[in-house]
């Protein structure tokens, strides 16, 4: 279903280590340790070479975590791997300063390095635009952080087509070249970027990454109309995902189902499949909680 050699068009996401995501409110809903040593491992072990988190996730935990397992292993072994971060996000900020200020991004920075381990860290991210911070102060930040070394390339996430449109007008020379990466959700019932944004990023070169593949489980193929699954991140978080309750989306879901018993696929890994196969997405985010679960996404 997933090629070998398309194992290096996939992140593994650790969004859920030490809560579920950034907010404070659920970070007894997210892996503890020994959960989050055995998904690394494992993803480790199939080919997966590139890993994802932020420095709000489980408000630190998840970084915490990622540079305990890099800590374990050789030198060698860290060299082929790709490491990506976040800065930006509310839930990291003080009262009184904004998110992507000169100075928190400079903060947040080394914290995170000094929680993954790391010297340099390969692509960093601005989680959020906070829309109230100068574009331009946030970018000399970013282009501080690259001038000292501490990061390798940057991205940016969440992003509007004005928000890339700007980053894009503000960009030159080895800020630009170091300018790589646009993550945004995508997937079946989320396709808002088809129009305008993916292009974009394939008009500028720019690699275009997909969160929450699944829509939050809405794709896994464990919910039906009517029907409330046992477990999931959408009973944990259910405002992030009442929007998409609707009878188009489970009418997608039902199409989804339909196709992957068609080709003898999982309805997960059809759900990968649709991004894997959408020109102009480069690469996807998962996050699975178990070991079972990257079979069911045709992982093994």
């Amino acid at each position: 279903m997933i090629a070998q050699s398309e194992l290096g068009h996939i992140f593994f996401g650790c969004g859920n280590f030490g809560g579920l995501g950034s907010s404070p409110d659920l970070r007894d809903k997210g892996d503890g340790r020994e959960a989050a040593m055995t998904l690394l491992d494992h993803a480790s072990a199939i080919g997966l070479t590139k890993f994802d988190t932020a420095n709000t996730y489980g408000g630190g935990d998840s970084e915490r975590l990622l540079g305990e397992w890099l800590a374990s292993k050789t030198a060698a072994f860290r060299a082929k791997l790709q490491v990506a971060t976040k800065v930006g996000n509310p839930h990291g900020c003080p009262d009184g300063d904004t998110p992507l200020s000169r100075a928190q991004v400079a903060q947040h920075l080394d914290e995170s390095l000094r929680r993954l381990g790391l010297e340099q860290i390969g692509l960093y991210y601005v989680h959020e635009f906070d829309h109230v911070t100068p574009l331009e102060e946030t970018l000399e930040a970013m282009d501080r952080a690259l001038a000292a070394g501490k990061i390798a390339e940057f991205g940016v996430s969440n992003a509007s087509l004005d928000d890339l449109k700007g980053v894009l007008a503000l960009t030159s020379g080895e800020l630009r070249t170091a300018f790589s990466h646009v993550q945004n959700e995508f997937n079946l019932i989320e396709q808002k970027d088809l129009a305008e944004v993916i292009p974009l990023c394939q008009a500028e070169g720019l690699s275009y990454v997909a969160f929450s593949p699944l829509a939050g489980g809405l794709l896994s193929g464990k919910y039906r109309a009517g029907q409330a699954a046992a477990s999931g991140r959408l009973n944990d978080a259910p405002h992030f995902y009442e929007h998409l309750l609707t009878p188009q989306t489970f009418a997608a879901i039902d199409g989804l189902r339909a196709r992957a018993e068609t080709q003898g696929w999982s309805v997960p890994g059809a759900a990968l499949r649709f991004i894997l196969d959408t020109p102009g997405v480069a690469s996807l985010i998962i996050a699975p909680r178990s070991v079972a679960q990257f079979d069911g996404y045709g992982l093994g």
